[in-house]
């Protein structure tokens, strides 16, 4: 009997306890409260250790619940290919994302983490999602002396962010903004344009994104418009896309003129528009780690461009200040904070990344002034993000991914990417476009079938896959077949010989070849060239009968040596699942009116040759193509 009193107060003073949280007024979860106040009210409240577990991004297969709550984490991504499961559905990543973000919740603080992910063309790691047309794939050149509006990127970015979000996750490590200026760079897909303007005009990706930022904002600030927008982050800061010869994560080598006109463009553009957060480059400027670069991260972005988000590393990119990576990690952490690197994407060893720079700030060698900045702007941006009112992602946009609206709009992207580079031997004798109905047509090459092929790197898997049952989609034959005449014969095969061709009588044939999937530094090449079989089969099939050659690439490639015996030329790009898009213009349900976003290269002697350097003499000049007219009686 003499324990019922002691088990009464103890309710009592549970109840008291809960009773006193829920009265207690707590100004950084008020919303109506402004965005400074709530930062510098959590900001008061916080310990070294839960400021530093704001600035630590794990990837997910080191992460849990428990982590999260332990180490106070501040951010979690999925690398290229880091999934919940294979094939995961929607639901899948859901409950994921949560289940860290209870971690995160169940705190002192309860501070949200914010989960990112690469979504460069569609929702790319995720099982289902439309997988659009790789950035080097331009739409379509910009009338840059009318200010087009690009509608079409921004409309791309608006179903790549309710894609995004239908699996739970609230930030995207997108667009590259990189100014490709060599192909030779294996990331050259992932640039728009070598023209800066180009490049500007398409960061409208951005308000695709994150959504329209209101005309009353401040610059600089980060603006996310909802639940079915994500914060955004421009890439990679700065000049990633001029190394020399176009090898990654290599040095630039240019004035500071040449860096702020060329590779800063895309930058000026992406503040106004409220971008969320930049992404540092593993390259360096005229021989300094950009990780590393003080004047550039700190002087230049946050100080004079007075952006107001947070600035993220890359991928391990502090370990790469040194040389080899990692050799010194805690001259690494200085250097990269004291940059003015805000968040680190760690990924896999957090506790000595967290040790290391406690150490330093208790030790005075990192001033406690820089963590604050730091965690003030990953703040900022999460409160502008909504995540502590809606920290946890529920089911009512799983119907979006992969949706029928999308795969249009990708579709469409893909019909208006497409650059015809050479249309028959002359004007009035053009092969395309092509007839539906004929007598037996070929089709050939090695990315006719190959889903994985025509999708890239990134997609899936961080270096891109081959085959047909990585993801849904339509290939380029299976789109072909749905397009011609039902009495039209179709014979595929992927590398036939010239005696094949020749005894077949074909009416036409189409021959699909270019690049296997690679990202970064994998897809660095100093030849630009197709591999083979796909020379091979274009001189056994334009050898012996009418074709047209669709190029498959993230790259203007060598082509010269082919172009006398090919009657047409198209370069499709990398053009994602959407395969249907290539067929609709082929066969002229839609006219061809893509232009290059890129110069193409006769020899890659040349190289780096960009429009309005003094030797230039190209194959095909930046802003080239062919159009057609639509035909919708292609018969």
């Amino acid at each position: 009997m003499a324990k019922i009193p002691v088990l009464v107060v103890a309710i009592l003073l549970v109840h008291c306890w809960f009773g006193s949280a829920e009265a207690e007024y707590v100004k950084y979860r008020d919303p109506k409260q402004p965005l400074n106040v709530r930062i510098r009210d959590l900001m008061n409240r916080m310990s070294l250790e839960e400021k530093i577990g704001q600035m630590t991004q794990i990837d997910r297969s080191v992460a849990s619940a428990e982590v999260m709550k332990k180490y106070f984490i501040g951010s979690v991504l999925s690398g290229g290919g880091s999934v919940p499961k294979k094939q995961a559905s929607a639901e899948d990543w859901i409950n994921m994302v949560n289940d860290f973000q209870k971690g995160c919740l169940s705190t002192r603080l309860g501070i949200p983490m914010i989960y990112g992910i690469d979504a460069v063309h569609g929702h790319n790691n995720v099982y289902k999602a439309t997988i659009f047309p790789h950035n080097i794939a331009n739409i379509e050149i910009l009338n840059m002396d009318k200010n087009q509006d690009p509608e079409l990127v921004k409309r791309i970015g608006a179903a790549t962010a309710l894609e995004v979000r239908a699996t739970g996750i609230p930030y995207v490590f997108a667009p590259c903004i990189a100014v490709c200026r060599d192909p030779r760079w294996g990331r050259c897909f992932e640039s728009y344009s070598e023209d800066p303007r180009l490049v500007q005009a398409m960061t409208e990706i951005i308000s695709g994104l994150q959504g329209d930022i209101p005309a009353n904002s401040r610059k600089g600030v980060p603006f996310v418009a909802g639940r079915k927008n994500v914060a955004a982050c421009s890439k990679h800061y700065v000049g990633d896309g001029g190394t020399t010869k176009g090898i990654n994560e290599n040095n630039t080598v240019i004035n500071r003129h040449g860096l702020l006109s060329v590779h800063m463009a895309g930058y000026y553009t992406s503040i106004i528009k409220g971008v969320s957060t930049v992404m540092i480059s593993y390259s360096s400027w005229n021989g300094v780690k950009m990780h590393a670069n003080h004047e550039l991260i700190t002087g230049f972005l946050k100080n004079t461009l007075r952006f107001r988000g947070f600035v993220i590393s890359d991928w391990q990119g502090i370990d790469r200040i040194t040389s080899p990576p990692h050799a010194n990690y805690s001259y690494s952490i200085q250097t990269g904070i004291s940059a003015g690197i805000d968040m680190i994407m760690v990924p896999y060893n957090y506790t000595e990344f967290i040790d290391g720079l406690t150490y330093q700030v208790k030790n005075k060698i990192i001033p406690m002034s820089r963590i604050d900045d730091a965690v003030k702007r990953i703040l900022r941006v999460k409160f502008v993000m909504g995540l502590f009112e809606n920290p946890l992602a529920d089911k009512s946009l799983v119907n979006e991914l992969g949706s029928q609206e999308h795969r249009d709009l990708a579709r469409e992207a893909v019909r208006r990417s497409l650059v015809l580079l050479k249309n028959g031997e002359s004007a009035d004798k053009p092969l395309l476009p092509l007839p539906k109905k004929a007598k037996k047509i070929l089709v050939a090459g090695s990315h006719a079938d190959n889903l994985g092929y025509q999708c890239g790197g990134w997609t899936i898997e961080w270096q891109g896959l081959s085959g047909n049952n990585i993801t849904s989609g339509t290939t380029i034959l299976s789109a072909i077949k749905k397009t011609i005449d039902p009495d039209t014969k179709i014979v595929y095969k992927e590398n036939p010989d010239a005696n094949f061709v020749k005894s077949n009588d074909f009416s036409y044939a189409i021959v699909v070849v270019g690049e296997h999937p690679y990202a970064e530094t994998f897809g660095d090449s100093l030849n630009l060239t197709i591999p083979e079989p796909g020379p091979s089969t274009i001189y056994n099939v334009c050898g012996a009968v009418k074709c047209v050659v669709v190029v498959i690439s993230g790259r203007p490639v060598v082509i010269e040596p082919y172009l006398e015996s090919i009657d047409a030329l198209v370069a499709a790009w990398l053009p994602g699942t959407e395969g249907q898009g290539v067929a609709d213009v082929l066969f002229g349900d839609y006219g061809f009116t893509g232009k290059l976003s890129r110069t193409w290269f006769k020899t890659v002697d040349q190289l780096p040759m960009n429009v309005g350097d003094a030797h230039y003499d190209p194959l095909f000049p930046f802003g080239f193509g062919l159009t057609t007219k639509p035909n919708n009686k292609a018969t």
